[in-house]
This record gives C-alpha cells, structure tokens and sequence, in this order.
C-alpha cells in the first residue's frame, strides 16, 4: 500500500475503535495484538532469515576462493620441491663425478709409484751369474766391430 492510502486506513480505523462499544473494543485490541505479534514475527524470521542467506552466501564465496587459494598455494609449493630436488640430484650427480674423479687419480698414483719388492722378487743364488756367464776379452767390441752413421 503507498503512504497516503496508509494513513487513511489508520484514521478511519481509530475513528472505528473510537466509537465502538467496549467488549467490540476488547476484541479489536486483541485481534490487533495478534496481528502485530503475527506481524512482528513475520518480520523478524524474514530478516533473520534473510540475513542468515546472505552470511550463508558470503561464506560459500570465501570457500571457493580459500579453495583455489590452496590450490595456487600447492602447486606453487610443487614446482619449488621439484626444484629442489632436481637441484639436489644435480648436486649429488657432481659429487658422484667427483668422486669418481678422485678415485681414478688416488688409483692412477699408486699404480706410479714403485712397487715394494716382494718376497718373490728377492734374487736367490741361483739368478747370480756364475763365471761362465762372465763376457771374456774377446768378446768385447772393438772400434772396428763399432758401425758408424755414415756407412
């Protein structure tokens, strides 16, 4: 109803009350109890309940937007572990080759080095050379035995 036609009902209906018999009155005052508690409570739940949707609305929006939140969180936190770990593994690959690096130089070194003589290797009396085995005055090389460059 607009405001104009408001105010006419309420006037006409004070006029009414005004003139009405006492037990009508009774009866006007608690019909119009009841209607304004009806009224009241109408009123009431509706805004309760229209309150109640809008809170309702607002924490839908703030899940979906907390959920792609961690959804964007999780994947940026699994790129930087995949990071990580490719650096690590490239890491360990370095050490691994360094490693290995090292091992063949200590292994190189010692093949270099001069062996300690054995127990086998010690010269018994038979590897000595007997004086058979002595080269005699004759067998020694001479000057003319000698080749040079130029013939």
């Amino acid at each position: 109803m607009s405001k104009p036609v408001k105010k006419a009902v309420g006037k006409m209906a004070k006029k009414a009350y005004d003139h009405a018999p006492e037990p009508v009155k009774e009866k006007v005052k608690d019909t119009i109890k009841e209607k304004a508690k009806e009224t009241f409570v109408n009123s009431v739940e509706g805004g309760i309940q229209s309150k109640a949707n809008e809170a309702s609305e607002k924490l839908e929006k703030a899940k979906e937007k907390n959920a792609a939140n961690v959804h964007d969180k999780a994947e940026e936190a699994k790129d930087k572990v995949q990071d990580v770990l490719l650096s690590v593994r490239e890491k360990l690959g370095n050490a691994k080759e360094a490693g290995e690096e090292f091992q063949k130089k200590v292994s190189s070194s010692n093949d270099k080095k001069t062996r300690i003589k054995g127990v086998e290797n010690i010269k018994g009396a038979s590897d000595i050379k007997s004086s058979l085995n002595i080269k005699s005055s004759t067998e020694i090389k001479s000057s003319k035995d000698i080749k040079t460059i130029c013939s």
